[in-house]
């Protein structure tokens, strides 16, 4: 044959496979009514793995059962997505375990934040709160998420994600670890100044302290003084304190203009991180399963199986439910070399049948899944 010849005669078996897959996707509609009556979950790994063990053999080479598995994986899972969205307009797609909320009453709140006066989080926690709100700061991420726990505050300001330097690690583990939830965001503007005490100058100075990120974020600027001695601290209005308190010419912080003026320090040099569109986006964190009636993201972690495909099969659910992923990140479990938990930002709110709908196939066929807020 030639090969137009051989074109006509796939045009055939196409036309064959499309009429066989219409007529899978009504048993698997039926098989959807049978589960809607009798309460059954749509994913049956057991099934599944037999079934693909099964189809594979029917395959005459092993390219070919290579082929036949990625096939028919491909189409139980298509078969899945048409269930679940079949529980969902039989109103079987279950309710999510958190409450909606009009609003945050504000002026009642207690907040806090890590770091110390002066800092970014502050900046970011009087944009989202007013600066009137009834706050406190602590040392660590870690101790603003157990005075969450223990009630102490009823939210938190920390930073997850800057512009440049990129996401902050820790904070992505602690929400996995506690059981709290992102109920809004604030975006900072980040724009470093070099500060020292009073009178001093550039050629004074022998030490700079910074947070590890605003020390990276101002590298251009820092090269250029190869003579100073970088040393990473907490957080930059720490570095600031600490100047001030040392009342040390020698020694100069990296961090805003706030904390300038907070600590009686003088701005040397503005501006010195190099990215002019630097900012640092700012998580609000409560220890209360809610979200505000007009959340439009939605924030996932999950942990997948350890195969091919698992990750691509996750990712379809988001696909088939017409809704945006906006970013996805990864973090190392712990005890399991190799293996990580996925952190998934996507459009949406929690009231919507599309985002019900992708989480409830999400959580029958991943190993774990938290929500983690919607905001």
């Amino acid at each position: 044959m030639d090969l137009s010849e051989l074109r006509v005669e796939i045009d055939k078996v196409d036309k064959q496979i499309v009429e066989l897959f219409e007529k899978r996707m009504d048993i698997a509609s039926q098989v959807a009514d049978y589960k809607i009556s009798t309460g059954k979950k749509v994913f049956d790994k057991e099934r599944e793995d037999q079934k693909l063990k099964a189809v594979k053999e029917l395959a005459s080479s092993e390219f070919n059962k290579t082929g036949v598995e990625e096939l028919f994986s491909h189409l139980m899972s298509m078969s899945r997505k048409l269930q679940y969205q079949k529980l969902a307009s039989a109103g079987a797609a279950g309710n999510l375990p958190f409450i909606q909320i009009d609003s945050i009453d504000k002026a009642s709140s207690r907040v806090c934040y890590q770091g110390a006066e002066g800092s970014y989080s502050e900046a970011a926690m009087k944009k989202y709160f007013g600066d009137e709100v009834n706050s406190f700061h602590v040392d660590t991420f870690r101790d603003a998420m157990a005075v969450l726990e223990d009630g102490s505050a009823d939210y938190a300001v920390l930073p997850i994600e800057n512009s440049t330097a990129g996401v902050v690690s820790e904070i992505y583990d602690l929400l996995t670890e506690y059981e709290h939830y992102i109920i809004g965001e604030e975006i900072i503007p980040i724009r470093h100044c070099l500060l020292g005490v009073p009178g001093t100058k550039l050629s004074d100075i022998k030490r700079v302290y910074s947070h590890p990120q605003s020390l990276m974020q101002s590298a251009r600027f820092l090269s250029e003084h190869s003579e100073f001695e970088q040393i990473s601290m907490k957080n930059n209005a720490f570095a600031a304190r600490k100047v001030a308190q040392d009342k040390d010419k020698s020694q100069a912080a990296i961090a805003s203009a706030l904390a300038a003026k907070v600590y009686g320090l003088e701005i040397l040099e503005e501006g010195i991180n190099q990215a002019d569109s630097n900012s640092t986006r700012f998580i609000i964190v409560t220890n209360r399963k809610v979200f505000l009636k007009d959340a439009h993201k939605v924030s996932i972690c999950m942990e997948i199986p350890h195969e091919a495909g698992s990750l691509y099969h996750m990712m379809s659910h988001f696909i088939y439910n017409n809704l945006n992923m906006t970013k996805i990140e990864s973090r190392p479990i712990e005890d399991k070399d190799w293996e990580y938990r996925f952190f998934i930002d996507f459009e949406g709110n929690l009231a919507d049948s599309a985002v019900k709908n992708a989480l409830r196939g999400l959580r029958e066929e991943a190993k774990m899944l938290k929500i983690l807020g919607n905001y």
